[in-house]
């Protein structure tokens, strides 16, 4: 059968390219699962000074469960590829729903950049081991920009099939590291305290849970490709299930296992003395020093493919936002050869470029200032639109019930959105403990107003559409409808 091709006048995306495992593979690598099992959960513990983060990935991956039987739901009746931006359109409005399309490009972006410098920081001592000596991190930055920049305006399945191959390596490092923290556990024994729910009514457990839930960014982007996968209907939920499911799982079983290889009380100062090297430190004593190194090396593929993950959802919204028109219309054209969002893709690669230039010129710590507080600051900002549109589900199946059940319309997105909402707020009064800074810094306030003005800034922009271009508001949270109704008005 023939591939099918681009729309011609270049406003879709082309469909039919990926299959259910390949969306997986997208979901999964934007959730890094070696950058999180390395920097994540030992920032966890060591900035929450919580040891209850295996039962909180349990918790957070059971709530994200319960939001995406609303959110997989909802997609079935339309296919976009904005995504937050487009249910939050159809659900609460479309003011709410440009103002959260500028919250989602803020996150991601947020993210994707932030992953710049954990890749410069994470290679640098490897390049080191090699060849005696190493540039600065943000050269070796840079190169991996250029590769991210190449591939995003390239045939999404062929990102998919580079990230299957080293999601596939990381994934079984990390089992192979679990198994041996198992298998040589501390001299209390196989614990299993830090799985108990009682550990997480604790003070702070707001910043634990967002880390958590940081773990997880990335499983809402199944909806982001949908427009380019085969029988979305099918593929959209199964591929947001699977990735929940084995998001958490791998996580608790990982972050449990560091516990029992360390000993519940010891491991949030193992976790403040080592760091991102810890799991590396624990399997050095029972694996080798080559598992290892090749670990080290799959830590920085890790990054690179969260990069490419979250450059292609990115560059999604872009797209989404310039079809309908809320942005100039280049950014919803896409490349004739490839079907990729073109315009999109660029603009996020030159915000990348700007963003290293400016931290090396700062001399910046990259891993600090630019991989931790990039990655809490974005995940925050997407906790925020889960919340949001777990509001925009309920409300769309209130006015629009589509023949769903009321399992999907009410009984599970309600408690998920009660929930969430819970979660927004201990993270919110807990941002100090999140960042890592001391009560009152600057930065507590700073970032959530950043967020405060992209809505403020998305709202206003809604309005003006409204009375200067109705034509244009009226497709807001069309999708690829929105060209053809664009065509028919012509």
């Amino acid at each position: 059968m023939e591939t099918p091709q681009p729309d011609p006048i270049t406003r879709a995306l082309a469909a039919d390219r990926l299959g259910a495992p390949s969306v997986v593979y997208f979901v999964l690598s934007a959730a890094a699962p070696l950058t999180v099992v390395a920097g994540v959960m030992t920032t966890g513990y060591s900035v929450t000074k919580i040891t209850g983060l295996p039962v909180a990935f349990l918790v957070v991956g059971l709530v994200l469960a319960l939001f995406a039987v609303g959110y997989v739901a909802m997609a079935r009746h339309m296919a976009n590829a904005g995504a937050f931006y487009t249910y939050v359109s159809r659900g609460l409005g479309r003011p709410a729903g440009i103002a959260s399309a500028w919250v989602a490009l803020i996150a991601y972006n947020s993210l994707q950049v932030g992953l710049y410098g954990a890749f410069g920081a994470a290679a640098t001592p490897i390049v080191e081991r090699w060849f005696g000596a190493a540039p600065p991190w943000w050269v070796l930055s840079l190169i991996v920009w250029a590769l991210v920049a190449v591939l995003g305006v390239m045939r999404v399945d062929l990102n998919g099939r580079l990230l299957a191959i080293l999601l596939t390596l990381e994934v079984a490092v990390i089992l192979l590291f679990d198994f041996a923290d198992l298998a040589n556990p501390a001299p209390g024994g196989l614990s299993l305290e830090t799985l108990s729910p009682g550990a997480l009514f604790v003070p702070g457990v707001g910043a634990l849970l967002v880390i958590a839930t940081l773990g997880f960014v990335g499983f809402e982007s199944s909806v982001v490709f949908s427009e380019e996968s085969r029988d979305p209907r099918r593929t959209v939920p199964l591929a947001t299930y699977s990735s929940v499911v084995i998001i958490a799982c791998l996580y608790a079983l990982s972050a449990w296992a560091m516990t029992v290889a360390t000993g519940p009380g010891n491991i949030v100062a193992t976790a403040t003395r080592d760091g991102a090297e810890t799991i590396f430190v624990l399997a050095g004593s029972h694996l080798g020093s080559l598992v290892v190194d090749i670990a080290r090396v799959l830590f920085v593929t890790s990054v690179f493919a969260a990069m490419i993950s979250f450059h292609n959802t990115t560059a999604r919204y872009f797209f989404a936002l310039g079809r309908e028109r809320v942005l100039p219309a280049v950014f919803g054209r896409t490349r004739p050869r490839s079907g990729a969002p073109q315009a999109g893709s660029i603009a996020q690669s030159v915000l990348g470029l700007v963003v290293i230039v400016v931290y090396a010129v700062l001399d910046l710590n990259p891993l600090v200032q630019l991989f931790f507080y990039g990655g809490a600051f974005g995940g925050f900002g997407v906790l925020l639109l889960i919340f949001t549109t777990s509001i925009a589900v309920i409300m769309f199946f209130v006015r629009e019930p589509s023949g769903e059940s009321a399992l999907r319309r009410i009984v599970a997105p309600v408690p998920a959105a009660i929930l969430l909402a819970v979660m927004v707020w201990l993270g919110y009064t807990n941002i100090d403990a999140l960042l890592g800074v001391p009560p009152g810094d600057p930065l507590t306030w700073i970032l959530p107003l950043v967020y405060v003005a992209g809505v403020a800034v998305g709202v206003i922009w809604a309005l003006v559409l409204r009375a200067r271009q109705p034509a244009v508001y009226a497709r807001v949270g069309l999708g690829a409808k929105a060209v053809t109704a664009h065509e028919a008005a012509r």
